[in-house]
């Protein structure tokens, strides 16, 4: 059943593969080479042959190396992941810029982890990359860390389309003054800030 319904979502977003119909040179860039990058990274390799636990929750390797490769071409200087996790998506984002200084909040406990996240922003003026993994408290972190969000900064949605709540929350982010442009990649979701910029959603067939 899961398979078909990968299947179903992937002929949905068929013309939205490849770039297709991106008129921005900067966001048909980032698209065609850095989301369909096929360059086979050393450390991917290395990654790899770590290990990381399958019974706790993750992403699809796919998914991994794109916020490998996503990290790579921003190359941020602060980065704060919240959410239960098997440490592999942290692992490749820390694998591609070693200099950034970079954290991993559980997020199981709303109370410790928002004291733990208000500490940490209180380190930065202004957070350059957001990972929100698996949390239940996504819309609660997004609040918290939207203040600390400048034109360069990026902030990784994971699981928009895990429920149907989700995804409604998901729509408001997109169509929210307070963000720019946003992608859909159906495993996650990036938002930027860079209001100098025409507004803009794109769906991109990365299944």
């Amino acid at each position: 059943m899961f398979f078909l319904h990968r299947i179903w979502n992937w002929c949905s977003r068929f013309r939205h593969r490849c770039g297709y119909g991106v008129h921005s040179p900067s966001d048909f860039f980032l698209i065609t080479s850095v989301v369909y990058e096929k360059y086979h990274y050393y450390a991917y390799r290395v990654l790899k042959e770590r290990g990381f636990p399958a019974y706790l929750p993750h992403y699809r390797r796919k998914v991994n190396r794109l916020l490998f490769r996503l990290v790579n071409y921003f190359r941020p200087k602060s980065l704060i992941e919240v959410g239960i996790g098997n440490g592999a998506s942290i692992g490749y984002m820390r694998a591609a810029c070693h200099t950034m200084d970079s954290v991993t909040l559980k997020g199981r406990d709303w109370t410790k982890t928002s004291r733990q996240l208000e500490e940490k922003l209180s380190e930065v003026h202004t957070l350059d990359c957001l990972h929100i993994g698996h949390t239940p408290f996504y819309k609660e972190v997004f609040e918290l860390v939207l203040p600390y969000a400048g034109p360069r900064s990026c902030f990784i949605v994971g699981g928009i389309h895990e429920s149907r709540e989700k995804r409604k929350w998901w729509e408001q982010i997109v169509a929210s003054e307070s963000t720019g442009i946003t992608f859909d990649l159906y495993d996650i979701g990036l938002v930027f800030f860079d209001k100098a910029r025409y507004k803009q959603h794109y769906i991109v067939n990365f299944l």
